[in-house]
């Protein structure tokens, strides 16, 4: 069996002046900038991404963004490429997000032009699917995350599956103090995981990191980091202060 190591990302969303982000980042570095047993990651809004990058320097945190377009550059007013991430030395971006999905009406086609994209600039892309409350009660949660997956990884290849990290979001438990139950997340991680089998083979889909998106904090992270298939959490509001996001970073180091 593969050891992946545990990734901790934080979403900030959109929060954070440019200031508050120096100041959390450098709460982060001094409590977890030295540690190496975790990945760690921070993802800022745009605005706060050169300086929250300065600000992690010589450390072990990572940067990432929270989206970017598919073109290299262009008459695309308000977005950004990833070159011009990778100029900021962002390592990951976040790509198909839930909330891009249901509020910017992001499509399954248009997300897999930006992962094919990501990974020509050698960024690694954070792909996120996840059902809504409907579907799931509506017995078809699986369906929708495969029909996402396989959507979003169309045309990457073997040589570079394992360079993604997957992210499972039941939509109906971001924000709203809901989370799956252990049992229903380690499920479809596991469902994830078995895709991913059939797409790339075994020894390349036990690589991919596979990540929790679903209101993880520092009193269910254990145990749910504890399971075969959770290998980290994409973090949103307990990403926003220092003490909560050092100790899911501290919850994922103490997994055996």
């Amino acid at each position: 069996m593969i050891l992946r190591k545990k990734l901790i990302a934080g979403n900030w969303k959109m929060n954070k002046t440019p200031t508050d982000g120096v100041a959390l980042v450098a709460e982060l570095v001094t409590a977890i900038g030295k540690q190496t047993d975790v990945d760690v990651l921070v993802c800022p809004p745009f605005t706060g991404l050169e300086s929250a990058g300065k600000a992690l320097e010589g450390s072990t945190l990572k940067l990432g963004a929270q989206n970017m377009h598919f073109e290299a550059n262009g008459a695309f007013t308000g977005e950004v490429s990833a070159p011009m991430l990778r100029a900021l030395f962002a390592t990951h971006v976040i790509l198909g997000h839930s909330e891009r999905r249901a509020l910017f009406g992001e499509q399954d086609a248009f997300i897999n032009k930006k992962v094919l994209a990501a990974l020509k600039n050698q960024l690694r892309p954070i792909l996120c699917v996840g059902e809504t409350l409907a579907e799931r009660e509506g017995g078809i949660a699986l369906k929708v995350v495969q029909t996402q997956l396989e959507a979003g990884l169309e045309g990457v290849g073997k040589d570079q599956a394992s360079t993604v990290i997957v992210a499972y979001e039941p939509v109906w438990a971001i924000g709203t103090g809901k989370v799956a139950t252990t049992d229903q997340a380690q499920e479809v991680h596991a469902f994830i995981r078995g895709l991913l089998v059939k797409l790339y083979g075994d020894s390349i889909a036990q690589k991919v990191r596979i990540l929790y998106g679903g209101s993880m904090k520092p009193a269910n992270a254990p145990e749910l980091l504890s399971q075969k298939d959770i290998d980290g959490g994409l973090i949103g509001g307990a990403a926003l202060e220092a003490r909560s996001f050092v100790d899911l970073v501290k919850a994922a180091a103490a997994v055996k």
